[in-house]
């Protein structure tokens, strides 16, 4: 595992979350969506247990992961802060029990062999384990996700596994300048998400939690925001620049 990076010395947690937090109330009264409550969750990738612990102290509670030899390293001081742990990488199933042991949501289920493998764990551990199906709204084959015409199948196929609950939908916006393209993009995330809880609603689906949209990142928070975020994923605006890839 590649040495993880220290934050700088006059590094203030609380001071950049407040900021964050000010350009989330601004782009929901924006988006004619004041007081929506859209969440901050930190990712704190290749940063030490005590600089992702530190986020946590400073008000940060909602933290996420996307490297499972990291979490396994960083989890007992995350959980001893009190963080809400959330994996925000690519999850391989050889490295789905970390997850099971430290989160309390997975972001990226992204087929049902790995959502199989999550519900046995959690079978195991005895313990239920929240879940979002992480879609591929750009069409980027560097991108993870299924594939958003087979998102709502697979978001019910994972609804009836035991000991998983699908909350929501997650994706990585289009790595683009142009607004509209990345817009489009999350706007199509918030339809899949709405035909989710219009067709529980009806009795054709059991997806009535899943609500949540997990989009948006530093760089483009407000766009989405204005598509609908309920949940936006900040890594720099928060940590700094990373010292290490």
């Amino acid at each position: 595992m590649t040495d993880l990076a220290s934050p700088a010395a006059d590094w203030d947690p609380a001071s950049r979350l407040a900021e964050v937090r000010a350009r989330v109330h601004v782009a929901e009264a924006q988006a004619g969506r004041a007081g929506a409550g859209v969440q901050v969750m930190v990712a704190t990738k290749t940063w030490d247990a005590d600089a992702a612990a530190g986020v946590v102290r400073a008000g940060g509670a909602l933290v996420g992961e996307s490297r499972m030899q990291e979490l396994a390293a960083k989890g007992e001081a995350l959980r001893a802060a009190g963080a809400r742990i959330h994996v925000i990488g690519q999850l391989q199933r050889n490295k789905a029990a970390i997850a099971v042991e430290f989160a309390h949501c997975v972001q990226t289920v992204d087929s049902l062999r790995l959502a199989e493998r999550l519900s046995r764990l959690c079978l195991e551990a005895e313990r239920d384990l929240d879940v979002m199906v992480q879609v591929n709204v750009s069409g980027e084959e560097s991108k993870a996700g299924v594939d958003p015409g087979e998102a709502l199948a697979l978001a019910s196929a994972v609804q009836d596994l035991p000991g998983l609950t699908v909350t929501g939908f997650m994706t990585i916006g289009l790595n683009s300048p142009d607004e509209y393209a990345v817009r489009t993009g999350y706007r199509r995330l918030r339809e899949i998400r709405d035909d989710a809880l219009i067709l529980s609603e009806r009795g054709d689906l059991d997806l009535r939690e899943a609500w949540h949209l997990s989009m948006g990142m530093s760089s483009d928070l407000e766009w989405a925001i204005a598509e609908g975020a309920t949940m936006v994923r900040v890594g720099s605006a928060v940590m700094g620049t990373r010292a290490t890839p």
